[in-house]
């Protein structure tokens, strides 16, 4: 890690507790249960009563990698589940989908007792579909504190629908391969075998897989004998017994690959493609997890607690990565790490997503959350402390900061809304299947890596890790409810080097159990701080009571420096003369920050004489969080634009990615208006010597940087020197679009599209075709850089047709198609043609429908796109959004903010720009 010297500062820290501004106006209510006066049956409950809890499984599956005589690709299976009675009940629910039952004797399950009782007959056994369970009446009651077991055998589907044991595809030397996996994260085991579906259902797993000869079967657990079937061409591979662990951690898969291997204090497999093996695509991978995995336990205190670490990159799958214990699931992309077609960004991916799969090893597999209305703490924490891992792994990267791009700024924009959630949900309002889906957002993923990292902070580090410690010790193959919070509150007297106004509970509930963020405003003039809830529409009514009434503790750390540097140290925030105050250092701090105007006026004359006084983390917030005061009228929008004309003498990638991020709102919201000539003439007046200096310091674009953010900084310069129209950039990627650097890829592949016709289009798809992985991943966004409408129109039709585009693919595509500004309009006419084929049929399971809604609806802003948004929602009321749900109310949020926005600031910005591009 690179330190920070600051020349002249003083540095202090407090904490904040103020009265919130925000006025409450209702309460937020959702009816998710029967309100009849008369109980709902057990079976049309979406929990599973407390009168069961499974000890083991004993599973046996045989996947067929060849269609059947009716064109179906099927699994067949038996499942023999040994649980305990708590409490006497004639009742058993376990929960199966999309299986087919074997029937015998007119029932479809068989109970036995394995204690002195005997098992009661069974009355009656149904499919209670909408609730997703298997249902066993029984004539007489199981005795608690008895063993049972129950036995199933089943057909199902390996369909292509990316959910429960399924099937994924693709062409190697012509052949057509057939990938037998699995994705039971969080409600799909059920779709594999029955089984009592639920995080708090630990149990042990032995599996046995049947397969074909020459294929290979993985579990979580060791493989430990492969035997044959006589008279049949299989194997049969069975697997030491998982850890007690929960259903929805459980993997599965049947392939052909091969795989590279370190065996060291664990023994480390990358599984893949046989020619991605080859051609050493899984050496970084393999490389870095031994690192990782070290390191973390180092950090945890706690050794890794299983056999062996597999890694496998699929072709098909739905989520980036998933956390299976002992077998990690990747797409490609994010495994695969070729050096020839990779960039820099691309191997940061697999290395962060790495660190994040196996943070979970410990923290989500070795103790696991209760229920899913907590999931901020299991993905936040992965979310955060993967940046330590892969900084471990990596440490020249410095990739500790990126976290404020690409997790504090990414939950800002979320979080600002009045549509917003906390971070953790009341359980009994999430029940079903597609509410647990929606929990999986920014917020949990975002704010929860942000919000740890701020407890972390004024923790300090030490206490933090200390807390970890004792957190997965405690309780080691168990569930937890938000216990991590409370034992940091249990931990005895530490020396923090921090008073803590309230405890650690108090401080962090008001962060946890309420949505949003303070904005915290100082006054240099007189010393006084306060906060307020920052919402990015001032006017938005909320909805949603807050138990706090929307006030936070907050941690405060800031600098002073004066204008020559002189030190001197004062205890309160007053300036005077050249002084400037400066809040909120390293944004450590899950909060934004407000200043007197004059304050503003001395750190933009300080960015202006010598940027470098700043630090340049805090350089990036400034830029940020003027933006976002701007946009919502805390501040003036020009003041906001002020803080992007040091940028021609800034070189360093983080104040210019806040900067970009930014000013794309304002391309989003006037490309078709007069605006966008004014915004592009500025734009290019201001990158144009960054492209200048990268230029040079590549002696002529001959290589590229050695820094890992400098080489994130060439692209931005390259990228937007291009599409603001610098003629030798232009004229660089025509020349490029065949043979560049992987870095510039993305950039050279997009610019080459835009410029040219059918035929350079033609061949980026025949390109795209051919290639796997991170190259396919780079082509399939620039084939959505076409000016040609016809092409884009193709284009979208392939996404319906797997085929062509994947179905994990699918709504990326769309939404690259609607960032293109010839493209928007098409892609949101698709959508709404297409909704209820795509949601009810297509792609289920596969299509991300949360980000397909935000990604089409970003550029909204006129009262027409309001309204069909409206008409689309009320259109598809009966069928529902799914996952989606909570991002179409964000994007009518967005929309009417964005209306009002651009009427009020339309004019402003036009004079601004005309004046600073002359």
């Amino acid at each position: 890690m690179v330190r920070i010297h600051f020349s002249a500062m003083c540095v202090g820290c407090t904490f904040l507790g103020m009265a919130s501004l925000a006025t409450i106006v209702g309460l937020w209510t959702v009816q998710l249960l029967p309100s009849t006066g008369t109980p709902a049956e057990p079976w049309n409950e979406h929990r599973l009563p407390d009168t069961l809890v499974p000890d083991y499984y004993n599973i046996t599956l045989w996947p067929r990698l060849q269609p059947n005589i009716h064109g179906l690709f099927v699994f067949t299976g038996n499942s023999s589940v040994v649980f305990k009675c708590l409490r006497e009940t004639d009742l058993i629910l376990i929960h199966a989908n999309k299986l087919n039952l074997t029937s015998t004797d007119g029932y479809v399950a068989k109970l036995f007792a394995l204690g002195i009782s005997v098992a009661p007959s069974i009355q009656k056994t149904w499919m209670q579909e909408t609730t997703q369970y298997l249902v066993i009446q029984l004539k007489g009651k199981l005795k608690a504190g008895e063993l049972y077991e129950l036995y199933t055998e089943f057909v199902g589907e390996l369909a292509d629908d990316l959910a429960g044991f399924y099937r994924s595809e693709y062409e190697e030397n012509g052949e057509k391969k057939i990938v037998a996996t699995s994705q039971m994260h969080p409600t799909h085991a059920r779709k594999t075998f029955p089984c009592f579906d639920e995080p708090a259902m630990r149990a042990v797993f032995y599996i046995t897989l049947i397969h074909d000869r020459g294929t290979v079967a993985l579990s979580n657990g060791m493989e430990i004998a492969d035997t044959v079937l006589d008279g049949l061409p299989v194997t049969v591979t069975t697997f030491e017994p998982t850890k007690n662990m929960s259903s929805y951690l459980l993997a599965l898969v049947v392939s052909d690959y091969t795989n590279v291997t370190s065996a060291n204090d664990t023994l480390i497999r990358i599984w893949a493609r046989k020619k991605a093996i080859e051609d050493g695509h899984g050496d970084y991978a393999l490389n870095i997890t031994g690192p990782i995995l070290k390191f973390f336990e180092n950090y945890y205190s706690v050794p890794y607690p299983l056999s062996k670490s597999d890694q496998i990159a699929l072709p098909d799958f739905y989520f980036g990565a998933m956390e299976n214990w002992g077998l990690v699931t990747y797409r490609e992309t994010n495994l695969l790490y070729d050096p020839v077609i990779s960039s820099n960004a691309n191997k940061e991916r697999t290395a962060t997503i790495i660190a994040h799969e196996l943070a979970h090893m410990w923290f989500g597999n070795l103790v696991t959350l209760k229920w899913w209305n907590e999931v901020w703490l299991n993905e936040g924490f992965a979310s955060y402390v993967s940046y330590l891992g892969a900084d471990f792994a990596e440490p020249s990267w410095n990739v500790k900061d990126l976290i404020i791009l690409k997790d504090v700024h990414r939950a800002f924009a979320v979080d600002a809304l009045a549509s917003s959630h906390p971070l953790s949900s009341k359980e009994e309002d999430i029940i079903k299947p597609e509410q647990i889906t929606e929990q999986f957002d920014t917020v949990s993923y975002s704010k929860g890596a942000s919000v740890l990292r701020m407890l972390s902070d004024f923790l300090t580090e030490p206490v933090f890790v200390q807390g970890l410690n004792t957190y997965l010790t405690t309780f080691a193959y168990q569930n937890t409810v938000n216990y991590l919070i409370n034992i940091y509150h249990k931990l005895p007297n530490q020396k923090t080097g921090t008073v803590l106004p309230l405890s650690v509970k108090e401080i962090m509930d008001r962060w946890v159990l309420q949505m949003g963020f303070p904005v915290v405003i100082i006054n240099t003039t007189t010393g006084q701080v306060s906060q307020m809830h920052f919402l990015l529409d001032p006017e938005t009514t909320l909805e949603r009571l807050s138990p706090f009434n929307y006030e936070w503790i907050v941690p405060i750390n800031w600098m002073k420096a004066e204008f020559y540097g002189v030190i001197s140290f004062h205890s309160d925030m007053k300036a005077t003369g050249n002084e400037w105050v400066l809040v909120n250092l390293n944004i450590t701090g899950y909060y934004r920050v407000n200043y007197d105007t004059e304050n503003w006026e001395r750190l933009l004359n300080q960015l202006t004489e010598n940027h470098e006084v700043i630090p340049v983390i805090n350089r990036a917030q400034i830029v940020d969080d003027a933006f976002n005061l701007a946009r919502a009228k805390i501040i003036p929008v020009t003041l906001a634009l002020k803080t992007t004309k040091y940028l021609s003498k800034e070189r360093d990638y983080m104040p210019w990615q806040s900067a970009l991020n930014n000013l794309d709102y304002f391309y989003l919201m006037f490309t078709q208006t007069e605006v966008y000539e004014f915004l592009q003439n500025y734009t290019r007046k201001q990158v144009t010597p960054l492209f200048e200096h990268f230029k040079t310091i590549t002696e002529d674009w001959s290589h590229v940087p050695t820094g890992h953010t400098d080489q994130y900084n060439q692209v931005n310069a390259i990228r937007f020197a291009c599409s603001t129209g610098v003629d030798e950039c232009q004229n660089l990627t025509t020349s490029w679009y065949r043979q560049i650097h992987p870095n510039l890829r993305s950039t050279v592949y997009c610019s080459a599209i835009a410029s040219g016709g059918a035929d350079e289009w033609d061949f980026g798809w025949l390109m795209f075709k051919n290639a796997i992985g991170i190259e396919a991943d780079k082509l399939m966004s620039a084939l959505a850089c076409a000016k040609d409408t016809k092409l884009l129109e193709r284009y979208l039709g392939y996404t319906l047709d797997a085929s062509m585009i994947r179905k994990q693919d699918a709504s990326s595509v769309i939404v690259y198609i609607a960032s293109n500004p010839d493209g928007q309009t098409l892609a949101w006419d698709f959508v709404r043609r297409n909704w209820v084929y795509m949601f009810t049929e297509y792609g289920v399971g596969s299509f991300n429908f949360a980000s397909l809604i935000s990604g089409i609806t970003k550029t909204f802003s006129t009262e027409s796109e309001l309204e069909q948004l409206l008409q689309f929602k009320s259109d598809n009321s009966e069928i529902g959004f799914g996952s989606g749900t909570a991002a179409l109310e964000q994007a009518i949020e967005k929309t009417k903010a964005n209306i009002k926005w651009v009427a009020e600031n339309q004019r402003e910005i036009t004079d601004w720009l005309m004046a600073e591009s002359a």
